[in-house]
C-alpha cells in the first residue's frame, strides 16, 4: 500500500518561547513523507511564493495547519497564506480541482483547558465550532476537512507533559503516514484526538 504523503504547515510568529510546539515538532518523524514548512522562518516579510506553495501543496495528501489559537484563530501568516495561495481555478471553482480529495486539519495548541470550550465554559464554542472558517475553506476546495488535533492545557504543563504529548503526536503522524483513512468514522467526532485513541485500541 502507498503511502500517505503528509504536509506540516507550521506557523508560530513566537516559535522561539513556545515549549508546546517545540515539542511537538521534535517529534515529527523524519520520513520522505513528511514535509515540515515553517511559514515564519521562509516568508518572514508575508511574501509568499504562491507558485512555489502550490506545487507543494499538489505534491501530498494530507495537508496539516500547525498552529497555536490566536485569538480563537490561526496567527496571521496562515490566513495570508490562504488568501494568497488558494486562488481562484486553482484550488476552487469551475478549474480549481488540484486540491479536491486532499485531507486538510489543524494541529492547535491553547493556554485554555478543554472544558472552557463548551457552550457552558468561558471561551463559549466549541474549538471545532470556532474553526468553522476553516472547514468551510476546505469545503470550498472539495478538500475532506478533519476535525482538529488539540493539546489543551499548555500554560501548566511540565517538561513532561510536553514530551508525552509531542510523543502522541509522533504516534499519529506514522498512523496517518501508513494507514489508508477511514473519514467518515473520523467525521463524526469533534477531536481528532479521540477518533486516534479509538484506532490505538483495535
Amino acid at each position: 500500500m502507498a503511502k500517505n504523503k503528509i504536509l506540516i504547515l507550521f506557523a508560530h510568529p513566537l516559535f522561539e518561547k513556545s515549549q508546546a510546539h517545540k515539542a511537538l515538532v521534535n517529534q515529527i518523524p523524519d520520513s520522505e513523507q513528511i514535509s515540515f514548512h515553517d511559514l515564519y522562518e521562509l516568508y518572514p516579510d508575508f511574501n509568499i511564493d504562491i507558485r512555489k506553495e502550490q506545487e507543494i501543496l499538489a505534491q501530498h495528501d494530507i495537508i496539516i495547519l500547525q498552529h497555536p489559537m490566536y485569538w480563537y484563530s490561526c496567527p496571521p501568516l496562515i490566513k495570508q497564506w490562504i488568501d494568497l495561495v488558494l486562488e481562484y481555478n486553482w484550488a476552487y471553482g469551475a478549474k480549481g480541482t488540484f486540491l479536491e480529495g486532499k485531507f486538510l486539519f489543524q494541529v492547535i495548541t491553547t493556554g485554555g483547558k478543554k472544558e472552557n470550550y463548551s457552550s457552558l465554559g468561558k471561551d463559549r464554542f466549541t474549538i471545532y465550532e470556532l474553526l468553522e472558517p476553516f472547514n468551510q475553506t476546505a469545503q470550498v476546495c472539495k478538500m475532506i476537512y478533519l476535525p482538529p488535533y488539540v493539546v489543551h492545557g499548555t500554560h501548566e504543563m511540565k517538561a513532561a507533559d510536553y514530551l508525552r504529548e509531542a510523543k502522541e503526536y509522533n504516534t499519529l503522524l506514522n498512523y496517518l503516514m501508513n494507514n489508508e483513512l477511514n473519514f467518515k468514522g473520523i467525521l463524526e467526532e469533534k477531536y481528532l484526538n479521540d477518533w486516534f485513541q479509538r484506532q490505538k485500541q483495535t
